[in-house]
């Protein structure tokens, strides 16, 4: 945590208001009648002592603090509940706990319950007087009784944890309870008063426990089954208490009737994810595992509408998800890793599953990180590299497993005790697994290279297979000893450049740290260190394509380099500053995929805009081209089908952004160039391989990075519309182009000049999961040729029609000005008007012929030409087989009605000839009304 933040528009914007290095704040009270006065409960730094614990309180809103409670630097502020009757009363309870990655210890002397009556200037430590335990004591959970303010509970850990009461108002306290109050006093210390029932309470832990008798006794309302277990918050209507929000490790859940039945939140996106991984399928998929919601995979994008959806994601196994990795060659299987080295090799269609994980073959015990080592072999695509305090390697997808190194961590013995880590209650859980290996990295292009890191500062290499391994971690310098390294990534463009990621937050040291070699491990570099970013690193990625682009994930977002790590700076667009846990890139797409602990996954395309931005300099402007084209994606043909889940679903899931349909051209428009040339035309054209122009259609640019789209689809015909249609106006597309290599022109045309702003090819390709049959496609295409000839006949009728009506309104008008000025009884205005009555009426047959009348109410049930335009396309476009009858019957359909259109069309000619005639004798007064 970095303070406090306060917002005064309903949270729109945050002002940061202090307490930075409180590190850990876990309950904020407002003063029920002066909303300046605030108090805090900071428990400090969760990693090491530091002074900024405690109870914090402002009078001023936030410009000022006071430390109005502190203990220790070892002891914080858990939990804190003030008297909504009496705003100067407040309840704080101190906790001391002291954590290192291989033990915690909950409890202390500093641990206590302490009462203040006046606004936290004075405090009154609560014990064994007042019926609260004695001796040392362990977190404690609070609640006060909306409904009866005198009634105060505390659920305390020590050597016997105990829900105590009291029933006036803290100054006596009785143990109500020892049963059904939770499993894990350090980690769960939520309970929660009805606002309503002063003998209502709720327990939050693995599981929520009620107790309708004023915490006597308990019963279990959310087992294990139905909502995820493992829950952390609790909120009640203070006017209709049946009304709960429940937040666990599965996210939320609302009841509307007390807790008989739950509803899950399905749109949040707030996945905590450790890994993230990528297949080369089409779409391609990403692998990742969520903190204690198991492992997953989905598409990056999706061929389908209305976005990547809650259905799309596929669980494919269970526990605390780490790293989930695909199978080289394989897209329907996985190796999935859970805390403590579980390890499965998993068919993702079936969900059958193999337990993998190694055994020593002399039954010695193995020690395996909370979040183990696994690394595919770039060389074998059945090889697998996993990680305990040794290297293991199978050749067989972990059938078997041999052990390449000796024990590559610093084997202390006082790091290995997680089986007493606790204090006052054990909580053995293998999260304080410790000397264990982080990262196992296998060189890309050197068979016999391995890189493995551990969490206690270890950094080796192997040149021969394992058969030796060299120690390269105090080459490292600045780096504290026995920091966490979690990530090695070998240089896509020097075999001897490696990328080194350490952090050492675990021990209270919150800087960044990482490291660049170029040579193998001998000398090293570090290229972010101080100020560079904001948190500690948590993983790295080099481009493969532009050696000085950089990305950098640490616990307050992504950051980048575009020279090489001299320096850096936070990427901004769409990744808000949340944990980035891990960077891979999709390099067939060119994908930057980001898996964040907080926001779910991130998906950044368009990489060749920014490649191309850092490989001509800092202050690249593309050369001040009109417009430079980037390197287009391939176009990909692909069909659409219905998505899956609810059709109208509302907004009771998450939708991710999805790509849409479409070929697309990034580029970039220099503002000062389209400035140039309004009022002429751009255009982009489309060439096939022979140079014939397949389709031209008319972008509208923005000034800077854009992009344009092409459907891949050839020059199609307009469609009858009663709309009014530009006169420069182009057709959609029309029957989708062959695969293949396609010229991208972007031309601008002026009144007597043209000239090519830029080009590119742009490669299309058909829809992976069904190959195109020729004879089909050529059957389909020719009977769409014969589709749109009938469509154009029809358009052509339309706009005639159009055309005249136009005439006819522009001379109905003159007449109505004139009408005044005629002589009475003038033959030839009547004439005209005769004709113009008789106009109109063929028109609304015609155009009925067409549409419903444009004043009908309801639905119509007559079949016009505008119906059986679109039966005939629906049977021509798409499908997997060639047109057959219904197709031919529907065209022949849609002749027949057309053809009797312009049947009629002509004889409203000869009316319309005669009309003209007429309308031409008449001699207009130019002023009408206005002549005297």
């Amino acid at each position: 945590g970095r303070g406090i933040y306060r917002s005064i528009d309903g949270g729109a914007t945050w002002s940061m208001m202090g307490l930075e290095d409180t590190r850990t704040i876990h309950r904020i009270r407002i003063h029920p009648t002066d909303p300046k006065t605030v108090y805090v409960a900071a428990m400090g730094s969760a990693w090491g002592p530091n002074p900024e614990r405690g109870v914090f309180r402002t009078r001023d809103g936030g410009e000022t603090w006071a430390h109005v409670l502190s203990i220790d630097d070892t002891t914080g502020c858990a939990e804190m509940i003030l008297d909504p009757s009496n705003p100067d009363k407040l309840f704080a309870a101190m906790w001391s706990f002291h954590r290192e990655p291989w033990f915690f210890t909950s409890g202390g002397e500093g641990s206590g319950l302490y009462l203040t009556h006046d606004g936290g200037d004075n405090w009154t430590r609560l014990g064994e007087d007042e019926g609260l335990p004695g001796g040392e004591l362990g977190r404690m959970g609070l609640a006060m009784s909306p409904a009866d303010p005198d009634i105060v509970y505390a659920l305390v850990e020590s050597k016997k944890t105990g829900l105590y009461k009291s029933t006036d108002g803290g100054m006596e306290w009785d143990l109500v309870s020892t049963e059904n109050i939770g499993n894990r006093p350090f980690y769960y210390a939520e309970i929660h008063a009805d606002p309503q029932d002063p003998d209502r309470l709720f327990n939050l832990y693995s599981m929520v426990s009620e107790s309708t008798d004023g915490g006597r006794t308990f019963e279990v309302i959310l087992p294990y089954s139905g909502a995820h277990p493992d829950h952390h918050a609790w909120y009640q209507d203070p006017e209709d208490s049946d009304f709960i929000l429940n937040g666990n490790d599965g996210g939320i859940n609302i009841s509307r009737d007390g807790g008989e039945t739950w509803t899950f939140v399905r749109n949040l996106p707030v996945g905590q994810f450790y890994h993230i991984n990528v297949d080369d399928d089409m779409p391609y998929n990403v692998y990742g595992g969520l903190q204690d919601n198991g492992s997953w995979k989905a598409p990056a994008y999706v061929w389908h509408g209305d976005g990547i959806r809650n259905e799309d994601w596929q669980e494919i196994s269970f526990g605390d998800g780490f790293d989930v990795v695909p199978m080289p060659g394989d897209v329907d299987m996985a190796y999935a890793m859970s805390q403590g080295g579980n390890v499965y090799r998993i068919h993702i269609p079936t969900g059958a599953m193999a337990y993998i994980q190694p055994n020593h073959p002399d039954t010695a015990s193995l020690r395996f990180n909370w979040n183990a080592a696994i690394a595919v072999d770039p060389h074998n695509p059945e090889g697998l590299y996993f990680g305990s305090q040794f290297v293991h390697h199978s050749a067989d997808r972990g059938q078997s497993w041999r052990i390449l190194s000796p024990d590559l961590t610093t084997n202390d013995p006082e790091k290995q005790r997680q089986h007493l880590s606790g204090g006052l209650t054990t909580d053995a859980t293998n999260a304080e697994n410790h000397t264990t290996l982080l990262c196992i990295t296998p060189h890309p292009e050197r068979p016999d290279e391995i890189w493995a890191s551990s969490d206690d500062g270890q950094l080796h290499r192997t040149v021969n297979g394992g058969d030796t391994w060299e120690s390269l971690a105090t080459r490292l310098k600045g780096l504290p000893e026995g920091s966490w390294i979690p990530q090695v990534r070998i240089s896509p463009h020097n075999p001897d450049e490696v990328y080194v990621v350490a952090n050492n937050y675990r021990r209270n040291d919150w800087s960044p740290y990482l490291y660049r070699s170029r040579d193998g491990g001998a000398k090293w570099e570090r290229i972010i260190d101080g100020e560079d970013v904001l948190g500690h690193v948590q993983c790295v990625l080099q481009d493969p394509e532009v050696a000085e682009l950089l990305w950098c994930g640490t616990e307050q977002g992504l950051w980048w380099s575009h020279d090489g790590g001299f320096a850096w700076q936070r990427w901004k667009d769409g990744v808000p500053a949340v944990p980035v846990r891990d960077i891979v890139l999709q390099e067939r797409e060119s994908d930057l995929v980001l898996g964040t602990f907080g926001r779910g996954v991130y998906v950044m395309d368009g990489l060749e805009v920014i490649r191309a931005w850092v490989a001509g300099g800092e202050d690249n402007d593309f050369g001040g081209a009109a417009c430079t084209f980037f390197t287009p994606d391939t176009g990909v043909m692909s069909e659409w089908r219905r998505p899956a889940g609810e059709r109208f679903p509302a907004d009771s899931y998450w939708s991710g952004d999805n790509k849409g349909r479409g070929a697309r051209i990034r580029c970039h428009f220099n503002e000062d160039s389209l400035s140039a040339i309004e009022g002429d035309e751009l255009l982009l054209h489309v060439l096939n391989a022979t140079g014939d122009t397949v389709r031209t259609m008319e972008p509208e640019p923005e000034a800077g990075i854009d992009q344009l789209y092409w459907d891949m689809r050839g020059t199609g015909a307009f469609w009858p519309s009663r709309r009014k249609r530009d006169d420069d106006a182009r057709p959609g597309g029309g029957f989708p182009v062959d695969p293949g290599t396609y010229r991208m022109v972007l031309e601008v045309r002026g009144d007597s000049t043209s000239r090519t702003w830029a080009e590119t090819d742009m490669q299309v390709m058909a829809d992976p999961r069904r190959a195109p049959q020729a004879d089909i496609v050529a059957a389909q295409r020719s009977h769409m040729e014969k589709v749109y000839s009938v469509v154009r006949r029809a358009d052509d009728v339309y706009e005639e029609l159009k055309r005249m009506r136009r005439a006819e309104k522009a001379v109905s008008q003159r007449m109505r000005h004139a009408k005044r000025s005629l002589a009475e009884g003038d033959t030839t205005y009547k004439t005209v008007k005769t004709l113009t009555d008789s106009l109109k009426g063929e028109w609304t047959e015609l155009d009925e012929r067409y549409f419903t009348p444009e004043d009908f109410n309801g639905y119509d049930a007559v079949v016009r030409i505008q119906d059986r335009l679109w039966h005939a396309m629906s049977y021509a476009d798409g499908g997997l087989s060639a047109p057959a009858t219904n197709a031919d019957d529907a065209l022949k359909a849609l002749d027949r009605a057309v053809t009797d259109a312009e049947d009629h069309l002509a004889g409203i000619r000869e009316v319309f000839a005669a009309w003209r005639t007429e309308v031409e004798a008449v001699d207009w007064p130019l002023f009408g009304e206005f002549e005297e």
